[in-house]
């Protein structure tokens, strides 16, 4: 018998969108200081979003408002994947760091893609 989800802390989807937000975190670190307000804070406003707006839709009263939210956390998953395409060519980020992101991004994707056929 599974568990009855009570709070967005419950859902792995949230649980996975902090662990990119602390790994967004520590790769930007790196990044030169002059993208302190350009490339490394859009990076990680980005990665804020994904678990804040799944959380927000969570609390939300009607299945099509998650919805919605969940399609915008499902955006910033695109954004982000942009972002870090845009560092690798900067070569801010090497191959493997992004590879180990974009993993984390697509399983989270795929896991809000599925989140919003339940609600369908």
């Amino acid at each position: 018998m599974t568990e009855k989800i009570k709070s967005f802390r419950d859902l792995d989807v949230w649980k996975k969108g902090i662990e990119i937000v602390k790994d967004v975190y520590k790769t930007v670190d790196g990044f030169p200081k002059q993208e302190f307000y350009g490339l490394s804070n859009q990076m990680q406003r980005c990665s804020v979003s994904i678990p804040s707006n799944i959380a927000e839709g969570f609390n939300r009263f009607h299945n099509k408002e998650y919805k919605q939210f969940l399609y915008v956390a499902l955006g910033s998953c695109a954004e982000l994947e942009t972002q870090i395409e845009i560092a690798v060519e900067l070569k801010y980020i090497n191959e493997q760091r992004k590879i180990y992101l974009l993993e984390k991004l697509d399983h989270e994707s795929r896991m809000l893609r599925n989140l919003i056929k339940k609600l369908n």
